[in-house]
């Protein structure tokens, strides 16, 4: 099959999600996949000299992120790097590509993860009498930088859901969600976060070495925490919290992967209160180290706010790495959690990030509940390999476009 994939996130900067494990495994397969991407951080740009307030179009080739596959090509239209007129960019410059690929490429199906490119790829589709495949991976509109604008994001993605051909979704939660805005019950599935079980093994990486480098000591025991850093992931509170006691924590260490809105903010903790020792900010790292570092760790967290909308239906892939690696998650109370994972299986639930300190020294006081936890969690998730995952995700491709031809005979 020809795959031509439309998002707003950036494939290249980003760590890899969903599409791009099946993307790149379904390239293996021996599938050609185009991908039209956006550059999602742009304003971040505006820190270097060199900036400039539009981007060129730009081809990534034979791009791989994570396997070894030469049939992924990434396309980033071009692109205005100022605010509202960046939206007005995608619905022009995006529009102009989409269409573009059609007619060059002629793509069997096309898969949208967005929200402006999506609903334009799925209208585009239906003209060209191409079936369309929405993957509702998360509540998008609910990320919309602009509060005023995410009544209009939820619309658009109403719509976009309403004229496509097919929906998947990532969990129960999210399900239920896409139903609410009007997916046919009976054009759609759940493919579930997966794991690269041969990556993410923890019989190949103790973080042994990791834990040297950061003169952590046996006794020590390392709270985890890997991705963006939003405001509301709940870290600032955590790291205050430790901060002001630390002499009833005395093993207590965080460690923290990645960058983000929040990132300075915790530098600031950090100094603050001394923390250089006890919590470490290892900033962003390559997706390759992430087995290692959290092979470094005794338990893994998930405190974002439990109240935060954009929070309440996703579950973040890197649940299921934790869970992997035969570690512990607490986390709070999400509904998309509890809905996925119920009770007893690798999850602590707490219902505020400053509580997290406390169920440590409560329930984890000893490495033997540390591994019935991360042994639960583990035996839990060990069937979600990407790989079968591929499969599932190929097979539903391979019958919405056996569909679209019978209906052509």
């Amino acid at each position: 099959m020809k795959i031509l994939v439309v998002q707003e996130s950036d494939w290249i900067k980003r760590n890899p999600h969903q599409q791009h494990h099946l993307m790149e495994l379904l390239g293996l397969r021996g599938h050609t996949i185009r991908v039209i991407d956006y550059e999602v951080d742009w304003k971040l740009d505006k820190k270097d000299s060199e900036y400039k307030y539009k981007s060129p179009r730009q081809v990534f080739e034979h791009y791989k992120k994570i396997y070894n596959t030469d049939n992924v090509t990434v396309i980033r239209p071009p692109l205005i790097k100022l605010p509202v007129l960046n939206y007005f960019s995608v619905l022009y410059y995006h529009r102009k590509e989409i269409k573009r690929q059609i007619k060059e490429f002629e793509p069997d199906v096309i898969v949208g993860f967005g929200i402006l490119n999506a609903n334009i790829a799925a209208k585009e589709a239906k003209k060209a009498n191409i079936p369309f495949v929405y993957y509702f991976i998360d509540v998008l509109y609910r990320l919309i930088p602009e509060k005023h604008f995410r009544g209009l994001g939820k619309h658009i993605t109403k719509n976009t859901i309403k004229i496509s051909s097919y929906v998947l979704t990532i969990n129960r939660k999210l399900n239920e969600t896409a139903v609410e805005l009007g997916a046919n019950p009976h054009k759609m599935s759940i493919i579930g976060a997966g794991i690269n079980l041969n990556q993410f093994n923890y019989k190949k990486h103790n973080g042994y070495k990791i834990r040297q480098f950061y003169n952590i000591k046996n006794n020590d025991i390392v709270l985890f925490f890997m991705g963006f850093l939003y405001n509301f992931a709940g870290l600032k509170e955590l790291a205050l919290e430790l901060g002001k006691n630390k002499e009833k924590y005395p093993h207590i260490k965080i460690m923290i992967t990645g960058d983000g809105d929040a990132f300075e903010a915790l530098e600031l903790i950090q100094r603050k209160y001394k923390l250089e020792d006890t919590m470490i900010l290892t900033g962003r790292q390559k997706y390759k180290l992430m087995p290692d570092l959290i092979g470094a760790s005794d338990i893994c967290i998930l405190p974002a706010y439990k109240d935060e909308e954009i929070m309440q239906d996703i579950v973040p892939i890197k649940i299921y790495e934790y869970m992997a690696m035969k570690k512990p998650v607490i986390a709070t109370r999400l509904p998309g959690l509890v809905a996925e994972f119920g009770e007893r299986n690798g999850i602590v639930y707490v219902n505020t990030p400053e509580e997290v300190l406390k169920i440590v020294q409560q329930k984890f006081t000893n490495k033997r509940e540390i591994i019935n936890v991360g042994s639960a969690g583990y035996n839990f998730v060990k069937s979600n390999d990407w790989r079968n995952l591929t499969l599932q995700f190929e097979g539903i491709l391979e019958d919405i476009v056996l569909d679209v031809l019978l209906k052509d005979i």
